[in-house]
């Protein structure tokens, strides 16, 4: 499907048809993810280890989300600058700077694994770890430090594969290391009781797969080629990828921090409570692994319709966001809701997939303490899904303010802010609370952020419509005006239209081409603007540019059919010649008169009102060439030239006399 066909198909392909196709591999990307995540705590909770081995591996995650949060950075960074680099058709840089991805996230694997193995018990006992539950995490941990490399480029490179064309690839890789993981888990822990060990070493061969499988693919790459040269570090490159990464390094590190300060408060004020260190620090585990899955179900949806919402808020085909934005916000609702029943009338079940406790004193209160978490901290999870929700669509339509806004809300302003609080006034049962509060606070914010982003589409549709409709008069002459830059063409024009009672088009030519092509309206507008200086047919020939020249020929055909009207540009004339009732007018004006109209008109200084007098004749003329053949000006394509110079009022007057002569000929 060639770029024309797949801007109409993002278009005008039935919605449902849409989500499903981009949404369904995205989805599954996501919860092959969270296997990896889930996987081991469910064999150790359902083994000897039981409670303290799930407490275990609870402070070990958010050490698991710091990796993550570089490998994601210097992934992601390099994915989209490989995409940048595409559309420039920049075949040096991008090799470059992935190389370089590669080589920073090795050494700052071996810098994590430098700081972190020293200071691990510290470390641990800072993310909650109690004395029952050190020697478990410290087991757990050693294993999977070592193999940080290995995971940390893993997922680096995969982010790169999916950015190179290839996402069936990466989801194998990730696919393929789950499933291995899966099958070792039982052995090692159940048939061989290796434990902890067992666990670990499950996960890190299923890692060892994955990167063995994505590494494999940088010998079949389809846009870029890596090279020895290519890792030799080049940090200007890398720089510009850096940049682009940063925003997944915030996210990740939002977590990590919401999980430090979230297991320090649970391990505090679970200490004096009845519940001990122990139960609140492995509940919340388990919590934190069950709402990752439901979280993903939404973030693949969402992030799989990205490409679809971008395409249409870019065409400002608002009515069509708005029915994606419906349409994501009821699957959205329709998960949080079934997640909702679930835990409210079911939160035993859901916690018994991951064991019965078997080594703490006190299993009852386990049991208490699971139903309380789910039943409350997760009583608003529907509101959670939303704002996450909410925060990816405002990425997708372009407002990362919006998007920073309706997540930091939630996480940082509110719900760490409340696990500080409650606890001083409920004990370790005023964690709980905290998420629902911030849960309805942040959604009063994303609601209402939301409304407005839809009145201000609305405000924008309703303007588009009125400028972009057909104004049907009487069947008698179009006049269509060529213009240097700088002769006021544009003004003369609206004034004859306006001496002789008839509709006139302009910037209405490129909203009705819009509404025909489904490409934004100041795309088509700024085409000759947008025409690099020596490349302008190139430019010209380019798919797009193309799509849009086709709309805007059938739009001035139907603006003739419509009736008496001045049409100014876009090559009317000759788009046009085959009508019979078409004056043709060219209005040119000596050098200086146009310079000191532009330097009046648009404030440019001399110098810059002469090279863009000179751009954008030669844009023009280079579009009217590839349009028609012909040299834009030549006097013989055209029934009167006008030098503009005599005044906009005498030209417009002299064009209405010259109407009505040719007429009264006839």
């Amino acid at each position: 499907m060639n770029q024309s066909e797949n801007s109409q198909f993002l278009g005008t392909e039935k919605i449902g048809r849409l989500m499903l196709g981009f949404s369904i591999p995205c989805v599954l990307s996501l919860l092959v993810s969270a296997l990896y995540n889930i996987v081991d705590q469910i064999f150790i909770g359902n083994s000897e280890l039981s409670a303290l081995g799930n407490a275990a591996t609870g402070v070990v995650f958010p050490i698991f989300i710091i990796a993550q949060a570089f490998a994601w950075c210097f992934g992601d960074g390099c994915a989209d600058y490989l995409n940048i680099c595409q559309g420039k058709k920049d075949t040096q840089s991008a090799h470059k700077a992935i190389g370089t991805g590669i080589i920073i996230t090795l050494f700052a694997s071996v810098v994590l694994i430098a700081i972190f193995f020293p200071l691990k018990t510290q470390l641990l006992t800072l993310f909650g770890a109690s004395e029952n539950s050190i020697g478990m995490a410290i087991e757990y941990f050693n294993i999977i430090l070592a193999f940080f490399p290995v995971y940390m480029l893993s997922n680096m490179m995969n982010a790169v594969i999916r950015a190179d064309g290839s996402p069936s690839w990466s989801m194998a890789s990730m696919l393929i290391g789950a499933i291995i993981n899966i099958i070792l888990d039982p052995i090692f822990i159940f048939g061989l009781r290796w434990g902890m060990k067992g666990a670990a070493l499950a996960t890190v061969i299923g890692q060892a797969a994955s990167f063995v499988i994505s590494f494999l693919y940088l010998f079949r790459t389809k846009t870029f080629k890596l090279t020895k040269k290519s890792f030799i570090p080049d940090f200007k490159a890398f720089a510009g990828a850096l940049k682009l990464g940063t925003s997944s390094f915030i996210t990740q590190m939002t977590i990590v921090i919401i999980s430090l300060v979230c297991n320090i408060m649970l391990a505090k004020y679970g200490a004096m409570s009845h519940y001990g260190v122990d139960i609140p620090i492995a509940i919340i585990g388990i919590e934190s692994k069950v709402f990752t899955v439901v979280i993903n179900l939404v973030v693949g949806i969402v992030l799989g319709r990205q490409p679809i919402i971008g395409y249409n808020m870019g065409a400002r085909n608002y009515g069509r966001v708005k029915k994606l934005y419906k349409s994501i916000l009821f699957c959205t609702v329709v998960i949080g809701i079934a997640s909702t029943l679930l835990f409210e009338l079911a939160p035993q079940a859901v916690v018994g997939i991951f064991g019965t406790p078997t080594n703490i004193p006190n299993s009852e209160d386990y049991w208490i303490f699971a139903e309380k978490t789910f039943r409350i901290f997760l009583s608003l999870i529907t509101f959670t899904c939303i704002i996450k929700m909410t925060s990816i669509f405002f990425q997708a339509v372009g407002k990362p303010a919006q998007a920073v806004i309706s997540s930091m809300i939630r996480d940082i302003v509110c719900f760490i802010p409340l696990i500080l609080i409650l606890p001083k006034s409920f004990g370790v049962e005023g964690i709980l609370f905290a998420a629902p509060i911030a849960d309805f606070i942040a959604m009063i914010v994303a609601a209402a952020l939301t409304a407005t982003f839809m009145r201000s589409m609305k405000i924008e549709q309703t303007k588009m419509q009125d400028e972009a409709v057909l104004k049907p008069s009487k069947q008698d002459v179009i006049i269509t005006i060529g213009r240097e830059h700088g002769s006021s063409g544009k003004q003369i024009g609206k004034l004859v239209a306006e001496q002789l009672g008839i509709p006139f088009y302009y910037k209405e030519m490129t909203a009705l081409a819009a509404q025909e092509s489904g490409l934004d309206k100041e795309f088509i507008s700024d085409i000759n603007a947008n025409s690099p200086a020596m490349l302008h047919n190139l430019y010209l020939s380019t798919e797009v540019i193309q799509q849009a020249i086709i709309a805007q020929d059938k739009v001035i055909r139907k603006i003739a059919d419509a009736g008496s009207c001045v049409i100014v540009g876009r090559a009317a004339d000759y788009v046009l010649r085959n009508y019979q009732n078409v004056v043709k007018v060219f209005v040119y004006a000596p050098a200086e008169y146009r310079v000191q109209r532009v330097m009046q008109v648009y404030g440019d200084s001399l110098e810059e009102a002469r090279k863009n007098i000179r751009r954008s004749d030669e844009a023009k003329a280079a579009y009217y060439k590839n349009i028609s053949g012909q040299s834009w000006g030549e006097r013989h394509n055209y029934d009167l030239l006008i030098d503009s110079s005599v005044g906009i009022e005498n030209c417009a007057s002299a064009i209405c006399q010259y109407v009505m002569n040719a007429k009264n000929k006839k």
